[in-house]
């Protein structure tokens, strides 16, 4: 049995900059991905964090650049999160005071199913499944803290 690490604070434990690696396949049509970059979660004024993720998105073989931004703010009870895409538009929430949380997100008439795992204070990883008429992927990041 996998052991998780508690977090007493998801917006504390994430601050800083992380390597980032994820692997992407489609279920579906077989094809495989990979990203490797950096994801920087930096204070935002109105409190929270903005997280930017910038690096290369190889698939089948061809190199991109790729980046997202996303916005972490507090959540409801203390330790907990409230993610949002860039343009505010709500995402998901995040509790990681168990090690471990499950969300679902929908998207269109795909269904998203993340599982974010901390594994000790410098590693953490996630895990989103997407099921659903347009897509079947799987997408592993795991996270490493640059110091």
């Amino acid at each position: 049995m996998e052991e998780f690490r508690p977090v007493p604070d998801a917006l504390a434990y994430l601050l800083g900059s992380w390597r980032v690696t994820r692997s992407v396949q489609d279920r579906a049509g077989g094809g495989e991905g990979r990203f490797d970059g950096t994801t920087v979660f930096g204070p935002l004024d109105a409190g929270g964090l903005l997280h930017e993720e910038a690096g290369t998105f190889v698939w089948l073989g061809v190199p991109r650049p790729a980046e997202r931004t996303l916005r972490f703010l507090p959540g409801p009870t203390p330790g907990t999160a409230d993610v949002r895409f860039a343009d505010g538009r709500p995402f998901h929430d995040l509790d990681l005071t168990t090690g471990r949380h499950v969300v679902g997100h929908p998207c269109s008439a795909d269904l998203y199913r993340g599982e974010f795992t901390v594994r000790d204070p410098d590693h953490w990883r996630t895990v989103w499944q997407v099921a659903g008429p347009a897509k079947n992927l799987l997408l592993t990041t795991d996270y490493a803290r640059l110091r």
